[in-house]
């Protein structure tokens, strides 16, 4: 199974099928009711509020629009519109049917925003509340887990569960199995347990294992969930009395070769494997908002869209002081920190997308500050030692400039800045660098660049890397980039995107789980299924 038409992720409130949002004064409620008719492609029903990918867009969507447009939300329920059911998880139909790309991509999308949720609550104050008024189980319960505090209903029949392992033969996708350990703290024997059971665990049990924080009588359970997020409200640092902002449709200009917004823009070049993007500067209000939700938008849509377009070719134009002037007007109010955040939200977005990234840096290029983050987050960077290709007789030339903001506004997963990250080990050098324009040869000497061909070599030294490229086996690339890309610590992060997401991926691929009797075919067949029983 796969979708035929391409998926888009622009949604708003209105047109909402599987959510439901309200705010209240400080406290907005998310109350999940999947549309069982309502799946993003044929062939399944998403029956105990289960989710696909268009479930989880609309969640994604209410993550950002609580950010934005409601300053004065400051703490935020999850809960389940359906009676004694809060989630069932991702769609086992769906899940079963889907190939391979779709699933991994699937599952690092719905990772992304449980991380989201995360990141609401550690940098804007919007504290999450899951009230699990019913059984929760496999992503249903990773949702919760994104979650600050987990309330369960106390009616001797709900229960918690990461059922993946015994009944899927796959793993908890989203995070389940890192956050039980690392975030709850639940202790790995008791973990080894939970994980292995398919019924889960209910009541006094699951708030002993830390599994949950709280069991609520179900009479009792609204008035004490609305108790508790008022409490949660009180202690958060959002502000009060600002207004929000609205967040508009982006406009994406759609065309068999081409995606284009007001500010980025991708050519799409099939026959070479290959997607061009550009990333406009401008001195504009609202340009750094602006630019990121598209940028956003436009990774998104290619993951999904393009998995065949396996480089990506990112290049920036305009004025580097527009760049920086940019970063200059950024204050220390609510809209600045969420704009800054969303954006290192969006550099993270790229950092795990299993592409080959290549930045090019020429004269019209405006490598400066947030915008040669997008350089830093490549695998590769090329800077034009000399003239335009197109006008040898011009004395404009490429340039860096290092500003602050790539010195720890924009932190990858690992908890490093992308400088920290290049030049891992060696703090010396890191420190010596310079917060001014730097040309070619400064930035090869200050090992910021990969290489500066000549204007004579530029064209086929580009060519010649791009075609190296499209010859290597794209599973041998993705598996090198992410190594190469997350050095040093690990953080719960990076375990989601690397350890467990690595695991997940193989798993998908063996007969165990996608096989013909594979457990994933297999579920609720009657049948049981047929594994190969060696452990290598």
């Amino acid at each position: 199974m796969a979708s035929t038409d391409a998926v888009t992720f622009d949604r708003h409130p209105a047109a909402y099928r599987h959510w439901r949002l309200s705010v209240e004064g400080a406290v907005a409620w998310l109350e999940l009711d999947v549309d069982e008719q309502g799946g993003l492609v044929p062939g399944y029903e998403l029956k105990l509020n289960s989710y696909d990918l268009g479930v989880d867009i609309e969640l994604y969507d209410a993550t950002q629009r609580l950010r934005f447009e409601h300053p004065e939300v400051r703490a935020v329920v999850i809960t389940s519109a359906k009676e004694k059911v809060f989630c069932a998880g991702a769609n086992i139909r769906m899940l079963a049917a889907s190939e391979h790309q779709w699933k991994v991509n699937f599952c690092k999308f719905t990772n992304e925003t449980r991380n989201a949720i995360e990141d609401a609550t550690a940098n804007s104050g919007q504290i999450y509340l899951a009230a699990v008024n019913g059984t929760c189980a496999g992503g249903g319960y990773e949702i919760a887990l994104a979650c600050e505090k987990i309330l369960l209903v106390d009616d001797n029949s709900s229960t918690v569960a990461l059922p993946e392992v015994p009944l899927l033969g796959v793993l908890p996708g989203t995070g389940g199995l890192t956050r039980v350990v690392d975030k709850r703290r639940v202790r790995k024997d008791l973990a080894d347990v939970f994980a292995t059971r398919p019924d889960g665990v209910k009541g006094k049990t699951a708030v002993e294992w830390r599994l949950v924080d709280e069991l609520v009588p179900r009479p009792e359970f609204r008035e004490t969930v609305k108790k508790r997020a008022q409490e949660l409200a009180e202690s958060s640092t959002r502000p009060v009395g600002v207004a929000g902002v609205e967040l508009a449709p982006l406009d994406c200009e759609s065309t068999d070769d081409a995606l284009r917004y007001r500010f980025v823009r991708a050519e799409l070049d099939r026959a070479l494997g290959l997607v061009s993007i550009t990333v406009r500067a401008s001195a504009e209000d609202g340009w750094l908002l602006r630019m990121t939700r598209e940028l956003d938008d436009l990774i998104l849509r290619l993951r999904t869209n393009e998995p065949e377009l396996g480089t990506w070719l990112l290049r920036t134009e305009g004025d580097p002081a527009d760049v920086l002037a940019q970063e200059q007007a950024l204050s220390d109010d609510w809209l600045s920190n969420e704009i800054v955040h969303f954006y290192k939200r969006t550099l993270k977005r790229l950092d795990v997308t299993s592409r080959s990234l290549i930045a090019l840096i020429e004269p019209s290029s405006c490598a400066a500050g947030l915008l040669f983050e997008l350089a830093l987050a490549c695998d590769r960077q090329y800077i034009l030692d000399g003239p335009p290709i197109d006008d040898e007789d011009s004395e404009d030339r490429a340039s860096i400039t290092l500003s602050e903001a790539n010195f720890g506004m924009c932190p990858m997963g690992n908890g490093l800045t992308r400088l920290e990250s290049r030049f891992y080990g060696d703090p010396e050098h890191l420190a010596a660098l310079p917060r001014t324009r730097l040309s070619p040869v400064e930035a090869v000497e200050y090992g910021l660049v990969t290489d500066a061909p000549d204007d004579l070599d530029w064209e086929d030294e580009i060519r010649i890397a791009l075609e190296g490229r499209a010859s290597l086996s794209p599973d041998a690339l993705s598996g090198m980039e992410a190594n190469h890309r997350f050095v040093g610590p690990e953080t719960i992060e990076t375990k989601i995107f690397g350890r467990l997401a690595a695991w997940q991926n193989w798993i998908f691929t063996r007969p165990n789980a996608s096989g013909d009797e594979g457990a994933l075919r297999r579920y609720g067949t009657g049948q049981k299924a047929v594994f190969d029983r060696k452990r290598v």
